[in-house]
C-alpha cells in the first residue's frame, strides 16, 4: 500500500506521502487524515504529483470520502493542482481569506469557487466526522496568510513550512542538534521575524503535541524533539531581524 502510516487507532489514521515530488522540484510532504471513514488532505501539491497522489490516496480512502482539502498558504507546491482535486472529489477547500482571489491564477474554475472557504485570521475549528481539527494561525511563518492544523485525535501538529528541513538523509529526526544544519538556512531566510516565532511558540505550548509534521523534510516524533524545536524556534533570529543596509543597497 502506498504511503506511510504515521498514526493509527481503531477509527483514526494519518498517512504521509513523501516521495512523489520530481527531482528538479523542492521535496514536499502530503498528509491524509482519516477519521471514521472521512478524510482531510493537507497541502496536496502541484500538477506533477496530482495523478500519483490521487492513486495513492485511493488505497486508503475512496476519493468521494475526501471531505476537506487544507491549504496552509498560497505557494504552488501546495495549491497548483487544486482544480483537479475539486473536479474529481466533493471536498471543500480551506485557505486564508487573503489568498482566495489568487487561486483563479492557478486555473481554479469559476463553478468550483463556492467550494473554497476562507479562513479568518484567528483560525477556526473543523469537525472531521467526529474528530476536531484546530486550524491555527501561523501568519508570516512564512506567508502573510498562513495556517497550521492540529489533529486532536492523533496529537499531531501539521506545521507547514515551519520545521522544514532540506537534504537531510533520514525521515525521522533523531538528533536535534545535528538536525539544525538542515533547517537553519531555510528558517533564517523564509521566516519573517523572531517576534512571530515567539507568538507561535507561546500558542503551541498550550497543546499536547506528540508529533510535529512539516511540509518539507523530516518529522519530529515525540514530545522531547517537539519541545526542542519550539525552544529553538522561539530564540531564532530570522527574516527582518537579519536585514541590514548591506542588503538594502542599490546593486
Amino acid at each position: 500500500m502506498s504511503g506511510q502510516v504515521i498514526f493509527e487507532s481503531e477509527n483514526h489514521k494519518v498517512v504521509l506521502f513523501e516521495e512523489l515530488t520530481p527531482a528538479s522540484a523542492v521535496q514536499a510532504n502530503q498528509y491524509l487524515i482519516i477519521h471514521n471513514g472521512e478524510g482531510m488532505l493537507l497541502d496536496p501539491g502541484g500538477h506533477k504529483v496530482f495523478s500519483q497522489l490521487k492513486r495513492d490516496i485511493s488505497a486508503h480512502l475512496p476519493p468521494n470520502k475526501l471531505r476537506y482539502i487544507f491549504l496552509s498558504h498560497q505557494d504552488p507546491d501546495i495549491v497548483a493542482a487544486l482544480n483537479g482535486w475539486l473536479l474529481t472529489t466533493n471536498a471543500e477547500a480551506y485557505i486564508s481569506k487573503l489568498w482566495l482571489r489568487f487561486l483563479p491564477h492557478f486555473g481554479l474554475e469559476k463553478n468550483f469557487e463556492e467550494r473554497v472557504k476562507p479562513i479568518e485570521d484567528k483560525g477556526t475549528r473543523l469537525d472531521l466526522n467526529g474528530c476536531e481539527l484546530l486550524i491555527l494561525p501561523a501568519h508570516f511563518l512564512h506567508s502573510p496568510g498562513n495556517f497550521q492544523v492540529y489533529d486532536t485525535c492523533s496529537k499531531i501538529l501539521f506545521s507547514g513550512d515551519l520545521g522544514a528541513s532540506l537534504n537531510q538523509p533520514y525521515f525521522f529526526v533523531e538528533n536535534f542538534e545535528e538536525h539544525i544544519k538542515y533547517m537553519e538556512g531555510f528558517h533564517k531566510r523564509y521566516m519573517a521575524s523572531n517576534k512571530v516565532l515567539k507568538l507561535w511558540a507561546n500558542m503551541v505550548r498550550k497543546l499536547d503535541i506528540e508529533i510535529m509534521a512539516p511540509q518539507h523534510g523530516a518529522i519530529f516524533k515525540g514530545k522531547e524533539l517537539v519541545n526542542k524545536f519550539i525552544e529553538w524556534a522561539e530564540n531564532l533570529k530570522c527574516g527582518v531581524d537579519l536585514m541590514n543596509e548591506d542588503i538594502y543597497s542599490i546593486p
